[in-house]
């Protein structure tokens, strides 16, 4: 045991030791989730204070065009007496508030929707609940989408995908060998490979990215979230999916930590700062796909929220602010359509997954990326 260590990688090193190297979602699953030692268990994520700021923190404009997105697609499925509205990693439960302020616009959506919280950590459904104590909506949270009895549903989920644990293979001489996390000469972990290549992957990878030279890296996901999200919305529902990655399959290594909004080594600090990895829309809407469901998008999330009406929604915004506010909506707009380095507007994509009947969905009449 390394006294200097976290709780979670002594625990991690422990494993390691009795079954070996293990794959890089398992390490990626124990930071995340470890019930005792996880970081969303454990950690503050959001704000400033955290270690990331996603789009919902960044400005109110985010969350309430994503409410006239939701009450919008309520029309199109010719308006349920009853519509659950789900949100998958609902972080502080910012994004849900500004999203029920905006579907006000439609009374009987409003009215008639219950809300249905994904949480898995019980310190960010307390923060949650205090987000939204004062919302005059029915509210339930569940630990998984499974829970929920299957209903007409408008499912949201906003940084979600990119925190799933994500594996890795690498190419080499042999073929391609899953990437592992084991202890290396130093006594520090670190990544490596399997000894032994991966029966047949070059077969079951997309056929963009076969034949890549070696020391190419390729990540995928399990495709169980993807197959829930459509068996719900195939049939009078609609899931809006925003996130960052890659519109098609491509090889890469995009696994990465963050720590007080800097880039850190993803193999240090265990359970102490965020790791993610960017999420393949294409192998995502694949998956939704084949269950049944219209897949739209992925679509710039600067795009998207053009289409939804950004730029009206932050000239009345400034139309009742003082001149340090106006600035502050500017800089907000800004922030979430630019592209480069500080922007999220290229970055970020916007994909809906729906029941093929709905037809083309607000935000997504624009050229695919």
């Amino acid at each position: 045991m390394n006294p200097a260590a976290s709780p979670l990688e002594n625990e991690i090193r422990r494993i390691i030791s009795v079954a070996g190297p293990m794959p890089v979602a398992q390490y990626m699953a124990l930071c995340l989730t470890h019930p005792q030692h996880g970081y969303y268990l454990t950690q503050e994520p959001f704000g400033t204070r955290g270690d990331f700021t996603t789009a919902p923190e960044v400005s109110q404009m985010f969350g309430e065009l994503i409410g006239i997105w939701a009450a919008t697609v309520f029309r199109i499925m010719d308006s349920p007496a009853h519509v659950q509205l789900i949100e998958l990693g609902p972080g502080r439960g910012t994004m849900m508030r500004d999203v029920l302020r905006a579907a006000q616009i439609v009374p009987k959506f409003r009215g008639g929707l219950s809300v249905h919280m994904v949480e898995i950590s019980p310190r960010l459904e307390e923060t949650q609940r205090a987000t939204l104590a004062n919302v005059d909506a029915p509210i339930e949270w569940h630990r998984s989408l499974d829970e929920i009895p299957k209903a007409p549903c408008i499912i949201l989920a906003n940084e979600f995908v990119d925190a799933l644990p994500v594996h890795q293979a690498v190419k080499m001489a042999k073929g391609w060998h899953e990437r592992v996390v084991g202890i290396d000469d130093d006594g520090n972990l670190s990544f490596g490979a399997a000894p032994d290549p991966i029966p047949h992957f070059e077969k079951l990878m997309p056929k963009a990215v076969r034949g890549a030279a070696e020391g190419a890296i390729f990540e995928w996901r399990t495709d169980n979230v993807p197959l829930e999200i459509a068996r719900r919305v195939r049939e009078r529902g609609a899931a809006l999916i925003v996130d960052y990655g890659h519109a098609q399959s491509d090889i890469g290594d995009t696994l990465q930590g963050m720590d007080m909004h800097a880039f850190a080594d993803p193999a240090a600090q265990a359970g102490r700062i965020d790791i993610t990895a960017h999420v393949d829309f294409e192998a995502f809407g694949y998956s939704a796909e084949t269950m049944g469901a219209a897949i739209q998008g992925p679509v710039m999330q600067r795009e998207f929220l053009h289409q939804l009406g950004i730029e009206a929604r932050a000239t009345a915004l400034k139309e009742r602010a003082s001149a340090a506010q106006a600035a502050e909506v500017d800089s907000a707009w800004l922030r979430l359509t630019e592209g480069g380095r500080t922007g999220m507007g290229e970055l970020f994509k916007a994909m809906a997954i729906a029941d093929p009947k709905l037809g083309t969905l607000p935000g997504f009449d624009v050229f695919e990326v």
